[in-house]
């Protein structure tokens, strides 16, 4: 995977690496709540889109619900859209102590890590991510979002106690995505970027370093996502984690973005998923993503892509218009 980077930063005509996954069920077919429980249907579609696009990796469902579930919480699960977290876990420090840190395989972290062990046997062209939450988010869906901004200030001994259990989950949840046969994993820690600089450096950065640490080396990539408005106020905290590359959403400027980080990582985005992506049309999807790739031409280590997971619903056309603006931008 290092050798992969490498040839990402080094050719002149790079493929893009959107974080596409859900629009697979358009394809296959099937409702969102069907794929997010059945291994096999999660498979094929990865397996799907890998034949429709022609992307530098093949990302599975960025569901971020998945982890929060193994821990205990409610999901909201609708036909046609990404679970979500309803209600908390932990309220108090009593329940943060008394948190147990679960088993992989349990919920349907088991479904998740064999849908990647069959798309990883059966797309061989190209590398094989899987998606996880980050450590800072995960907890925050544990604690409630608001809370654990406030808890931060006020209980940040309780907040430390979830992120040191879910961390070590996570650990366990990469390496067994891993040993399933994947690539790398994209962490998805936008929560974290709502924080202050100084309040992420505590409270998300070194414990996403302690993942990158336990999982990264020569055959595992990790890639770090982050949407939040903030990020581009925490670049040298993020840098500091060492993922081989980053990845951050359209609130950001990406050629900010780029400066900051050093040359030898990729550094991905920034295409609005929802406001482009979704809801646009054929020509405003054409237009945004040129105008993105114009601006971060001169930067090697730069990759065109989405800012975020692309919605269930997106119009294949859009998606498809998206591409065909990459092929276009490299032959001019």
């Amino acid at each position: 995977m290092k050798k992969w980077v490498e040839d990402q930063i080094n050719s002149t005509t790079k493929k893009a690496l959107p974080i596409l996954s859900f629009p697979c069920a358009q394809l296959l077919g099937v409702k969102v709540s069907e794929l997010i429980n059945d291994a096999n249907l999660q498979a094929k579609g990865m397996i799907e889109v890998a034949k429709r696009v022609d992307s530098s990796a093949s990302v599975s469902l960025m569901d971020l619900s998945v982890e929060a579930e193994c821990f205990g919480s409610t999901i909201s699960v609708s036909e046609d859209e990404v679970p979500t977290v309803v209600g908390k876990v932990v309220e108090s420090e009593e329940d943060a102590d008394n948190l147990v840190v679960p088993s992989i395989g349990s919920a349907r972290s088991g479904i998740y890590i064999e849908a990647i062990r069959k798309a990883s046997a059966s797309i061989t062209d190209r590398p094989v991510f899987a998606g996880m939450v980050g450590p800072f988010s995960l907890s925050a869906r544990l604690m409630d979002v608001t809370e654990i901004m406030i808890q931060c200030y006020d209980e940040p001994d309780m907040v430390h106690t979830v992120m040191e259990k879910t961390t070590e989950f996570l650990i366990e949840y990469a390496k067994a995505y891993k040993n399933a046969g994947a690539n790398g994993v994209v962490i998805a820690e936008p929560v974290s970027g709502l924080l202050s600089p100084s309040l992420e450096s505590e409270f998300s950065a070194p414990y996403v370093k302690k993942i990158v640490d336990a999982v990264q080396d020569d055959e595992f990539i990790v890639v770090y996502h982050n949407c939040g408005n903030n990020v581009d106020k925490m670049t040298k905290s993020i840098s500091s984690i060492g993922a081989m590359a980053y990845h951050f959403g359209n609130s950001v400027d990406m050629e900010t973005m780029l400066k900051a980080f050093p040359e030898n990582v990729l550094v991905m985005g920034n295409v609005d998923p929802a406001g482009v992506l979704r809801m646009g049309n054929k020509k405003t999807v054409r237009e945004t993503t040129l105008a993105v790739m114009e601006k971060c031409q001169d930067y090697k280590n730069f990759i065109i892509s989405s800012g975020c997971d692309i919605p269930p619903l997106t119009p294949w056309e859009n998606i498809d218009a998206f591409f065909s603006a990459v092929k276009e931008f490299y032959e001019k």
